[in-house]
């Protein structure tokens, strides 16, 4: 698949590119660029197909005012164009099998709608991105017929999926500087053309870095954008192509640790290991649920069990940018079906008054904030941490202390505090005296957020 030839020849066309083009670097100067509408910012996946009985972009634009009184800021709305026929896996689809990189899902109406939404969203103060899918497309795209020579082939010659379970779709050969210049072009028409505000990109970790990194500098010299990579094990993504990435290893620790497999302890380690994997001034987003999780491995409740509550304030107050999936705030216990239409269920908001505190605490608390803006997590010793995660984070005049049982059993711990005195207690309201060596009791998965007075 890789040609010597083509890489260096690819080398110096993406080089002649990046010179034409305005200086982006991410990280520090990055996080002063976008820091204006990112640095408390939180993520809200939207399932736009599950959203509705309708399934459109209209009928969406109907739950705007309740998601800003929710308080989130970056609608993430996944994959808007239209789904392949051919090789489609049951009756809708896959969002992620892309017959047309520049066309509306005629599902979800039409462009003009589109338009709509997003200029609906910029009045109420919101920013869209969109998920876009670089390292594949679905049979009936254009490419395929077109340009056969873009696309990944086998001994004989054949087009070929990714990988064969995921046979809806073909994968883009990255060796081609002629289909890499088409994508970067189709990015650019969606922010030109609707006036987006980034991208989540889609199997991140499946593209060459120096793609990414010549398409966020395109991107940037129309408007400075958002990049989120579905990515994990490339820090260098983040340098100059990405402000965020995803914690699966975070995520797949906190499942373990719902269901006993693993301890707080277990989470320690995990903030030891990745403390300088990040470039000045990128940040993870944080997660309990999103689409992947719903579908196939099922819904917090369901991981999570008692502890989805715990769990989704850890996520709030750790590093990192937060995100809610589309019924998240509902308390959707159902794992939606990905191929096929099956509508949230809104009948019960009872969660969401919990969901809006935390993000009132997010966006109060400098400390809380995202990257360079907020304050780093340091670690708070406790006399069982097997049990028990603790842990301040400091930026200006805002400290938080949070304190967490990670397990179903009550718990009695010592802290090893070095700032001793008096703290609110944020969800009871109640302001806690701690001193060098303080014993305190936690219920099973209890969660303490001290705001230092």
């Amino acid at each position: 698949m890789k040609n010597i030839k083509n890489l260096l020849f690819l080398s110096l066309l993406i080089w002649s590119m990046i010179a034409c083009q305005p200086t982006v670097k991410k990280g520090a100067e990055a996080s002063a660029k976008v820091s204006e509408w990112s640095k408390n910012a939180v993520l809200y996946e939207v399932n736009i197909r599950q959203y509705t009985p309708e399934g459109t972009f209209k009928a969406f634009e109907t739950h705007l005012p309740r998601l800003k009184e929710l308080g989130v800021d970056i609608l993430w709305l996944m994959p808007v164009n239209p789904i392949s026929l051919k090789n489609r896996k049951g009756s809708l689809g896959s969002y992620y099998s892309v017959k047309d990189y520049k066309a509306i899902n005629p599902e979800f109406g039409t462009m003009d709608d589109f338009k709509h939404l997003v200029t609906k969203a910029h009045e109420m103060g919101f920013k869209v991105i969109i998920d876009w899918v670089a390292n594949h497309t679905g049979w009936d795209n254009s490419w395929i017929t077109e340009h056969p020579d873009w696309y990944t082939k086998d001994s004989t010659g054949a087009i070929i999926p990714p990988n064969p379970d995921w046979s809806d779709i073909a994968d883009l050969n990255f060796d081609s500087k002629p289909m890499r210049l088409a994508m970067i072009e189709a990015m650019d028409f969606w922010v030109k053309e609707t006036n987006i505000d980034g991208f989540r990109c889609d199997v991140a970790w499946g593209v060459p870095q120096d793609f990414w990194e010549a398409a966020t500098s395109s991107l940037d010299s129309i408007k400075s954008v958002y990049m989120l990579a579905e990515d994990e094990d490339h820090p260098g993504f983040l340098e100059k192509a990405f402000q965020s990435n995803y914690t699966w290893k975070l995520h797949h620790i906190l499942n373990d640790v719902a269901q006993g497999k693993k301890t707080a302890a277990d989470i320690k380690t995990y903030f030891a290991e990745i403390d300088t994997k990040y470039a000045p001034g990128s940040f993870p987003m944080q997660f309990i649920t999103n689409h992947d999780e719903n579908s196939w491995s099922g819904s917090e409740y369901e991981r999570m069990g008692d502890a989805v509550k715990t769990f989704a304030t850890l996520s709030f107050t750790v590093e990192g940018i937060p995100l809610l999936y589309s019924g998240q705030e509902a308390g959707l216990k159902k794992r939606l079906r990905f191929f096929e239409k099956d509508t949230i269920d809104w009948s019960n908001m009872e969660i969401q008054p919990f969901y809006q505190k935390l993000i009132k605490l997010k966006k109060e608390q400098v400390a809380l904030w995202n990257g360079a803006a907020g304050g780093k997590l340091i670690l708070v010793e406790n006399s069982n941490p097997a049990k028990v995660l603790s842990f301040t984070r400091e930026k200006d005049n805002s400290q938080v202390l949070a304190i967490f049982n990670l397990s179903a059993e009550p718990v009695e711990v010592q802290l090893q505090l070095n700032q001793t005195g008096n703290y609110l207690d944020y969800f009871s309201g109640e302001t806690r005296n701690l001193e060098k060596g303080t014993s305190i009791k936690l219920d099973k998965w209890a969660y303490w957020v001290l705001v230092k007075k």
